[in-house]
C-alpha cells in the first residue's frame, strides 16, 4: 500500500491511463501549464506534450462539444470542468449529445468521455460555485455518476470510467483534494455500480458518498460512544446505484438515514429511501430520513455555510433523533 493523496490518487490514474492507451487525452481550463486547479493534471503535460494535455479557452460549451466528438472519432477524452455549477453552461452539449447518440445511432456510435468536475461547499466560493449536482445528472438516461470519497476509491473508479466506453459524469469535492488513503499499488479498478460498506454496524444504516461520507464516519465514531452501532455504506456510484448492497443493509439494522451534500429536495437521498420502501418496506422498524443541504443558495460566510450544508453533529442528532 502506498499513502497518497486524493489529487495524487487521480493524477497516477491518469498518468497511467495515458500511458497504456494512446487514445486517452485531457483537456480543460489551466490543465496544463498550471497543473490544474487542484494539481490533478500536475506534470502530465511535461510527460505527454500539448497535444494529449490541452489548455482550453473559458468556453465550457466547447470543449465538452470537442470532446464528445473526439470520443465519437475513437478517442478517449478526460474533459475537466473547473467547477460543476459550469456544466450547466455545457448543458446541451452533456444533456442532449453525449447522453444520447448511442442510443439515437441505434448504437452505432458511441461517447467514451469522462467528464471530471469538482463540486461541493466548505471554503466559502459562494453559491455559483459551491453547487452538488449529481441526483440532476443521475436523472439523464445515458450518463454514468460517480462520485469517491477516498483516495483508493478515486484512482479505482476512474481508471475504470476511462475504459468504459460510456459517458461517465466523474465527481469530486473540492475538500477531498488533499485527504490522504492508502491506496493499493500495482493495477487498481473498481467496478462502477458498487457500492462499499465501509463500517460494519447492527443498529442503522447510514449511506452517504463523497465528502459527506467522511462526516458520516465520524458520526458513526461517536454515536458508538454511546452505545449506537452504525453501518456506513459508500455509494461510490449514484448512476447506476447498488440497490442490492443498500438493502442487505438495512435488512440487518432496520434503520437508513441518507447523507449527501446537495440538497435534500428532489435528491438521491429521496430516490435512494423511495426504493427501499418499494422494494422492502418490511425491513424498515422506523421511518426512513435524509439529510442533506438546507433549500437555500450556499452562502459564502462560514457559520452559515456550516448552517446550510450538513454537518458531523447534524448526523449524530439525525440519528439520536432516530432512536
Amino acid at each position: 500500500m502506498a499513502v497518497m493523496t486524493y489529487s495524487q490518487a487521480l493524477n497516477e490514474a491518469l498518468r497511467e491511463e495515458m500511458r497504456a492507451d494512446p487514445r486517452v487525452f485531457v483537456m480543460g481550463e489551466d490543465i496544463g501549464l498550471y497543473g490544474g486547479v487542484f494539481r490533478v493534471t500536475q506534470g502530465l503535460l511535461a510527460e505527454f506534450g500539448p497535444e494529449r494535455v490541452r489548455d482550453t479557452p473559458i468556453s465550457e460549451a466547447a470543449f465538452i462539444g470537442m470532446g464528445v466528438g473526439a470520443a465519437m472519432a475513437g478517442m478517449r477524452p478526460v474533459v475537466e470542468l473547473m467547477f460543476m455549477d459550469f456544466a450547466l453552461v455545457a448543458a446541451d452539449q452533456i444533456v442532449n449529445q453525449a447522453a444520447k447518440l448511442r442510443y439515437m445511432s441505434g448504437g452505432q456510435v458511441s461517447v467514451p468521455i469522462v467528464i471530471r468536475a469538482q463540486q461541493g461547499g466548505g471554503r466559502g466560493n459562494g453559491a455559483q460555485h459551491s453547487q452538488s449536482f449529481e441526483s440532476w445528472l443521475a436523472q439523464v438516461p445515458g450518463l454514468k455518476v460517480v462520485a469517491p470519497a477516498t483516495p483508493k476509491d478515486a484512482k479505482g473508479l476512474l481508471k475504470s470510467a476511462i475504459r468504459d466506453g460510456n459517458p461517465v459524469i466523474f465527481i469530486e469535492h473540492k475538500l477531498l483534494y488533499n485527504t490522504k488513503g492508502e491506496v493499493p499499488e500495482g493495477e487498481l479498478t473498481i467496478p462502477i455500480g458498487k457500492a462499499e460498506i465501509k463500517r460494519p454496524g447492527r443498529d442503522i444504516t447510514i449511506v452517504s458518498f463523497s465528502r459527506t461520507l467522511l462526516f458520516a464516519l465520524e458520526a458513526a465514531e461517536r454515536l458508538a460512544q454511546d452505545g449506537i452501532e452504525a453501518e456506513v455504506v459508500d455509494l461510490r456510484t449514484i448512476e447506476p446505484l447498488d440497490m442490492q448492497t443498500i438493502l442487505e443493509s438495512v435488512r440487518g439494522t432496520a434503520r437508513l438515514l441518507i447523507v449527501q451534500e446537495s440538497h435534500s429536495n428532489c435528491g438521491i437521498g429521496a430516490e435512494i429511501i423511495a426504493r427501499v420502501y418499494e422494494q422492502a418496506p418490511e425491513a424498515l422498524v422506523a421511518p426512513a430520513r435524509r439529510l442533506g443541504a438546507r433549500h437555500a443558495p450556499i452562502p459564502v460566510a462560514e457559520a452559515l455555510e456550516n448552517a446550510v450544508l450538513p454537518q458531523t453533529t447534524d448526523i449524530v442528532r439525525a440519528v439520536e433523533e432516530m432512536f
